[in-house]
């Protein structure tokens, strides 16, 4: 029984020592294959693919992001409309020095035709009457050529500081009277008694350029005294005694030790080019900076 039992106990033994014999007897690369092809190869994920401008530009850009595209839309359309108002001063700008250059014609029996003849020469004969006279300023003299020679009123340095003498003039063979800007003085020749060579008296006939009541300026201050800062026509015509219609005499009516004529401003302020400029480029620069930032998404 003993026997028995001791071959029962050492048969497992044998057959485990028995069969680690035949493993190692077999070539390293066969046990090797064996343990390869019972684990399982590790497959990476594959790679994350970045989405394409296409799809980029059709799903990333938000109704914020189109609503942007108004502020380039916008300065381009102010670029345009400068470009249409630059085209329209300068053919104000050239109906003007057609109508100043105009020949002369007679004052119009009626006077209320003036209201539609600004900047056209007309030819008045009468009297002034000095003793209404206004004045106008401060003003700066327009010269041209040699006109500010002609009267013999100032030098070139007094030529920024002066006032306008508007004088009333009373039609020959009518009962109307009109204001007439007779021209510019320096300031030391305001006072009529310092020119009194100058005062031209009896008939005259002289060449005018139609002039319209001219609107307050911005922070000018209401007119107080005999001394206007703008050309306010009912008010000049108020206190002068006058129709309401005002006439800038020519420089042909300077006379000696008076004031200088030709005063008409013709030139208008026309810098619609620079706001051309600036609103195309600020076009330009937000279209760039809208693609940018909302279509590339880079930032600064």
């Amino acid at each position: 029984m003993i026997k028995t039992l001791f071959a029962a106990q050492m048969l497992p033994a044998a057959r485990y020592s028995l069969g680690a014999l035949k493993n190692q007897s077999k070539p390293l690369h066969l046990v090797s294959r064996t343990v390869h092809t019972r684990t399982k190869p590790r497959i990476s994920p594959p790679p994350k693919l970045r989405p394409t401008g296409s799809d980029h530009n059709a799903n990333s850009i938000t109704p914020f992001g189109w609503g942007l595209l108004i502020i380039p839309a916008t300065t381009f359309g102010l670029g345009c409309w400068q470009v249409y108002r630059k085209q329209w001063k300068e053919g104000l700008i050239s109906e003007l020095e057609r109508k100043i250059h105009m020949p002369p014609v007679p004052i119009p029996d009626d006077l209320s035709e003036l209201n539609q003849m600004e900047y056209e020469p007309v030819t008045v004969r009468g009297q002034f009457l000095h003793d209404r006279e206004i004045h106008l300023g401060p003003r700066a003299c327009i010269q041209h050529g040699d006109s500010h020679t002609a009267g013999g009123l100032f030098s070139q340095k007094e030529a920024s500081i002066g006032f306008l003498v508007i004088t009333p003039f009373k039609l020959e063979g009518r009962d109307d009277k009109i204001l007439i800007n007779r021209g510019w003085v320096p300031k030391r020749y305001l006072d009529p008694e310092t020119r009194r060579e100058g005062q031209v008296s009896g008939t005259v006939e002289l060449q005018g350029v139609v002039r319209l009541p001219e609107n307050r300026p911005q922070f000018t201050p209401k007119q107080r005294g005999a001394i206007f800062m703008y050309r306010d026509v009912e008010r000049m015509a108020a206190i002068g005694g006058t129709e309401p219609y005002y006439l800038d005499a020519t420089v042909s009516s300077t006379v000696p030790l008076g004031p200088v004529g030709g005063q008409t401003r013709v030139t208008l302020r026309n810098e619609h080019l620079s706001y051309i400029m600036t609103w195309f480029s600020l076009s330009g620069f937000t279209t760039w900076l809208w693609f940018r930032q909302i279509v590339r998404g880079k930032s600064f």
